[in-house]
């Protein structure tokens, strides 16, 4: 959530960037698909950095360089959207669900590597996915898309990027786990618990809208 708020910032600081892009003719969804790459890079990288980790941890570090590449992309097709005009539903909907599958694609990625019990990875695509499932959900009933709620898109990925870093790190100094789980595992279970948190927040941000909806109606 904390993130969420500098969106307005962060879009503001893509803004050289898209207009270099723009002179490339490039189009906005050529964009959202080029986001999915690095999204599915990171998983790769992400999942053969644990096959042996004592020759493979660096991966992690390049994997993180590609979570921040898909978050980059995914700022600019909407902001090349809006400055050249393209801004249109179809775009928009497309950019939803590539976000998804990136999400399953990253943290699948650290989720079935031996970094991490699979368990507690689909605890988190759970928990990942119901936050971002009710934030569309009242956007489709007239609510205007929900961002509220303590772990945002953006929160998520500014963990992706900073705890393969930490757990990289740990592991060149030879400490694997804390407390029992990796510094992984102990993110996606962070993930799964205040992921479905956020959900449940936005569940009743909703039906609040709605309540205040009855009211204005005569």
């Amino acid at each position: 959530m904390v993130l969420d708020k500098q969106r307005k910032n962060a879009d503001k600081a893509l803004g050289p960037i898209a207009k270099l892009l723009i002179r490339t003719n490039v189009s906005p969804n050529t964009i959202t698909w080029i986001s999915l790459l690095f999204a599915a890079a990171a998983g790769v990288l992400f999942f053969f950095s644990g096959r042996t980790p004592e020759k493979y941890y660096y991966l992690l570090y390049i994997g993180v360089g590609m979570v921040s590449l898909n978050s980059i992309f995914d700022g600019l097709d909407g902001k090349i959207a809006r400055l050249t005009g393209k801004m249109t539903k179809k775009g928009d909907f497309l950019d939803h669900v590539i976000d998804r599958y990136a999400d399953m694609l990253i943290i699948l990625g650290l989720g079935v590597s031996s970094w991490c019990n699979a368990v507690i990875a689909l605890a988190a695509v759970v928990g990942v996915l119901l936050t971002s499932y009710l934030g569309t959900q009242a956007q489709a009933v007239g609510c205007g898309r929900h961002y509220g709620g303590l772990l945002g898109r953006a929160d998520r990925m500014a963990l992706l990027t900073l705890v393969p870093i930490i757990q990289a790190a740990l592991f060149n100094y030879g400490i694997v786990t804390l407390w029992k789980f990796t510094i992984i595992e102990w993110m996606l279970l962070y993930f799964a618990v205040v992921g479905n948190i956020t959900a449940i927040q936005r569940f009743f941000g909703t039906l609040k809208w709605f309540k205040g909806q009855e009211k204005e109606e005569p």
